[in-house]
Order: structure tokens, then sequence, then C-alpha cells
């Protein structure tokens, strides 16, 4: 054959190929469903290995009878080495992964690098055999959202269509960790896109059923927890677990309020310190469970106990506080796991605490202990992710006992109520707020066809650096046509100052910083696609007539500025 008749073959191959290619592409739906099953297969077979590992790392780690300087030594060295990792070469791999799913579906255009696929896989795998008391099935969302990612964007689907393969292998993830395929599909539409008639259903639902029968076949037909068949005793018993719900509520309030507390601390330490910050949460789990072992790793087998009523009063209330603190402190510096699972443990312990006393005192009126316990793991849950149908749906697929229903409904309403009054803030959309990622509400997203900050949006033109003192800044604005002003470090944009503000620190000492005299996580601003009417709010709010545009994936990246006169202008009023 001569090199010219291969070149053409050459080129009529390829020619083909293109031509099928763009044949598919005018195929959306069809290749979208394709795409969906082997995302659920991909994401079954990881979660499958996920558990494998996790599992058998940690039988070699702490083997039965062995030594309890395990116990202290492992925490130790697990969160040290990982939090190295994790802050040299997988910094986006740190933490629960359901934040970053949503970051990636709403503010980085479906973007999950394989890198952090990777990265969140195996230091989670790490971190979790080494007895840090977090979770798998948090990262297992956003191992199975970066597979969709990463598929996706490696056959050229446009961003949108990328963004819609999120929620399709968040849902298979969930399905395969806790093997609840139902309750996969809800919280996948119900946290995710926070959208239950997402368009993606379909697809979401089939991504979720192919995972879990993944998991049948590698790891069989066996419930998360094996419960016994649980029993309303007396219609009084309603009130035991609206009782069960207030505690519910308050527990999640506290954990919520705690760990995002704890965290804005080490997030002020210096960044030098972040590849260390995790020995923290190890060394407070390493000293905990060296008297309590029961405190370590995810500890599902001590919840299996406490639904079977085989554990004590007194050491399920103990747990219900130390593994509060020791999972919020690991959480909360650096370590890679989720809060699913911990939620899950401290809804148990203290359903089956208050289960025994109610027990106690009216044996013939209320249920075993366990029942308690099963009821209180959907509470807590509820209170703290604040999905209450995917909580009932997600207990009652564990149980498969329909006579669980009704108390679980009683309580994960009444924790969610409770919960949501003493911590306003969800806990998913304030741990991104820390991380100066803004998601957008269900208000914006219905925002399209309106008025937008984009429409009226212009250069920023003049900054003040934050290094400089409120005497400098004075000095330098005297001359200045406008009133308000950027303020900018090295991360981007991190507040904004008015002269008014400027005159009354300076009262208060010529010698402070501008970087003083704001705050960075929490400065007046807009996004490209909030309205408006929003901008104008927070202008007369703040008593300021600009307001920086900043980016919905990092609060300090700056995309331009709006001020009063553009607002006005767009609506029709003159402005002097």
């Amino acid at each position: 054959m001569t090199e010219g008749t291969q070149t053409a073959n050459q080129s009529g191959w390829k020619a083909w190929l293109s031509h099928r290619v763009a044949e598919l592409r005018q195929r959306d739906g069809q290749i979208f469903l394709v795409l969906a099953l082997v995302i659920g297969a991909l994401t079954g077979m990881a979660v499958v290995a996920f558990i494998l590992l996790t599992e058998r790392m940690g039988m070699r780690l702490y083997p039965a009878g062995g030594a309890p300087w395990r116990r202290l030594f492992f925490p130790v060295a697990g969160s040290l080495g990982i939090g190295y990792l994790l802050y040299r070469y997988f910094p986006n791999a740190r933490g629960s992964g359901v934040p970053q799913t949503k970051a990636a579906l709403f503010a980085r255009e479906g973007r999950i690098t394989m890198r952090t696929v990777l990265g969140k896989f195996f230091c989670t795998s790490a971190t979790l055999a080494s007895g840090i008391p977090l979770g798998r099935e948090g990262p297992s969302v956003q191992v199975g959202a970066g597979i969709g990612s990463v598929l996706g964007r490696s056959l050229g689907l446009r961003t949108e269509q990328v963004q819609k393969l999120i929620p399709v292998g968040a849902a298979a993830a969930i399905a395969a960790a806790f093997n609840t395929p139902l309750a996969a599909v809800l919280f996948s539409l119900e946290e995710i896109t926070g959208d239950l008639y997402a368009p993606v259903m379909g697809a979401v639902v089939l991504a979720s059923a192919t995972a879990w029968m993944v998991l049948r076949v590698f790891l069989g037909d066996h419930p998360l927890f094996k419960v016994p068949q649980y029993q309303l005793i007396h219609p009084a018993e309603f009130g035991v677990y609206a009782i069960l719900g207030v505690a519910g509520g308050v527990v999640s309030a506290a954990f919520t309020r705690l760990l995002l507390s704890i965290r804005l601390r080490f997030l002020r330490f210096p960044q030098k310190t972040v590849w260390f910050q995790p020995v923290a949460g190890g060394l407070l789990v390493g000293v905990m469970g060296w008297f309590v072992p029961q405190v370590m790793g995810v500890g599902y087998g001590y919840v299996g106990d406490a639904l079977n009523g085989r554990m004590a009063f007194q050491l399920m209330a103990l747990l219900v506080v130390l593994k509060l603190l020791a999972v919020t402190t690991s959480y909360a510096s650096g370590n890679a796991g989720g809060i699913f699972g911990p939620s899950l443990f401290i809804g148990a312990m203290l359903g089956g605490t208050v289960g025994t006393v109610a027990h106690h005192f009216f044996p013939a009126y209320t249920a075993t202990p366990g029942a308690y316990a099963l009821v209180g793991m959907g509470a807590v849950f509820a209170g703290v992710v604040r999905t209450p149908m995917t909580s009932v749906l997600m207990i009652f697929e564990m149980t498969q006992d329909y006579a669980v229903i009704v108390p679980l409904m009683i309580a994960n309403l009444v924790s969610l109520f409770v919960a949501s009054r003493m911590q306003h803030e969800p806990i998913y959309e304030g741990l991104a707020m820390q991380d100066g990622i803004h998601l957008p509400t269900a208000e914006t997203r219905q925002r399209y066809g309106q008025r937008q900050v984009v429409a009226v949006m212009q250069p920023a033109k003049q900054f003040l650096p934050a290094e400089l003192t409120v005497g400098e800044a004075l000095e330098r604005v005297r001359s200045s046509e406008v009133r308000t002003w950027l303020v900018i470090d090295r991360r981007g944009v991190i507040g904004v100052i008015n002269l008014a503000t400027l005159q009354q620190q300076l009262a208060e000492g010529a010698d402070k910083e501008l970087s003083e005299t704001v705050d960075a996580l929490a400065f007046p601003h807009v996004h490209l696609d909030q309205g408006l009417d929003l901008a104008l709010q927070r202008m007369g709010a703040n008593q300021i007539d600009l307001l920086p545009v900043v980016n919905r994936g990092d609060i300090h990246k700056l995309e331009g500025i709006v001020t009063l006169r553009d607002v006005l202008n767009a609506y029709g009023v003159s402005h002097a």
C-alpha cells in the first residue's frame, strides 16, 4: 500500500469519526442516558472499593486485641501525613465533599478535576482507616460527581451538559454508600440541585439504580444496619418522639454552630500552618480513643449495637458529647471526611439515651430504646443536613419497615424546626461561605430574564491596598471624585470602604491598617446573576454607592463593579 493511499485512508477514518461524533452530539438525550449508566457503574465500583479499602486498612491498623498505643499513635500520624498531602497535592480534596460538589455545579461550570477525585478517594480512605471519626458518604458524593465531570469534559460536552452530570454522579454515590437508591435520588434533587423537579431526574434515577445494582453484585444484599421489627406500643409515644425531635434539633444546632466556629478559628491561622492543622483533630481523637475506643472511626458497628439495645445508657450519653467534640474538631481542623456518618452515629446515641429514659419511667407505654435510636438517627440527620424528606426515606429504606414512618416524620420535622430557629445558616452553606464560595439561592436561580447585575457591570478602576493606614488612605483619596473604594490584598478584593467610615476610623487611630477595618469574609458585594434590586438594597443598607461584583467560586475574585448611578439609569431614574 502506497503512502498516499494510507494518508487517504486515515483522512477517511477521521472524517467518518468526526461525522459520527457530530451525529451523536445531536442526540443529547440518548448520550445523557448512556452516560448516566456509565457514571452509575463507575461510581458504584468506586464506592465499593472505598468501603473495602477503608475496612481492610482499618483492620490492619487496629487488629482485634491490639495495644492501646495504636489508638493514640495512628490518628495523630494519619492526620499529619494526610494533612501534608492535602496541602501539597490535593487542596480541593479537603473536607466533606458536598459543599465542593455544589460549588462545582453552581460556581465552577461543573469542573471537578481527576486529581481531586483521586485525592479525595485515597486521602479520605487513609484518614478514616486511621481512626478519624468522619464519614465516607460525603466524600463519595464528590468522587461520583467528579467522575461525571471528568467524563463529560473528556467527551467535549457543553458546560450546561457537564453541570447536569454533577447530580447524576452524586445520586449514584449515595445509592451505593447507603444502599438506599430512592433516598439517593431525593438527596441529589433536594440538596445538590435544590430542585425536586429538575429536568435531570430521569438520569439521576438511572444512575442511582445502576450504582445500587453494582453494590449488590460486589457486596451482596446487606442493609447498612440490621434492626429488629419496629412496633408502636401506645399513641402516647408520639409525644416522646416529639421530645426526641426537640433534643435532635438542639444537638444538630450545637453541632453546626460548634463546627463552623471552630473551623473559622483554624481559617484565621497563618497559611503556612494549614498542613499540620489536622493534627489537632487527630490528637483529640487519639486522647479520647485511649479511654473510650467507641469514639474512633465511623462507628457503624456501635450504631448497630444501639439499634438492637446492646449498649448501656451511660455509654450512649457519653458518646453523644465525645463524638460531637471529636467530629467537629476533626472536620474543622482540615481532615478529609464527611458528616453524614457522624450525624447518624450521634443521632443513634441520642435516641438511645432518650429511649432508655422513657422506657425506664414508662415501660408499658414505650418501645425499647433501639426504636428511639433508629428515629434519633433520622432526627439529627435532618437537623444537620436540613433534608427532612431524604432522612425519612433513607431510614425507611434501611429498615424496610413502614411502621417507622410516622414517628420519623414527627421527630424529623420538629428537629428541623428547632435546628433552623437556633442556627439559621445551614451547615453546607456556612462551610461554603467560609471558603469564599457563595452558592445561589432558589430565588436567585429564578431571576434569569430579569434585570441582572451583569447587564450594568463595568470594570473596576480605583482600589486601596489593604496595607495602607487610615491616614495614608485619606491622603490618597483627598482629591478623588468617588466616595467609595474597594480594599484589595494579595487574594483580591477583601472589602468596601467609604469616606465616612475612613473619617470615623481616623478618630480611633490614623495608624490602623485598612485590612483591620473590613471583614474579608462578609463584606458587601453582589454576583453576576443577582438582581439590580438586591444591589440597590445592599448599597442602601451599607451607605455606599458602589459594590464589587465577585465570583461565586471565590469571593475575592473581582469580576467588576456596579455603581448606584448605573443601577438607577437601568431603572430609568436620573441621579444627580
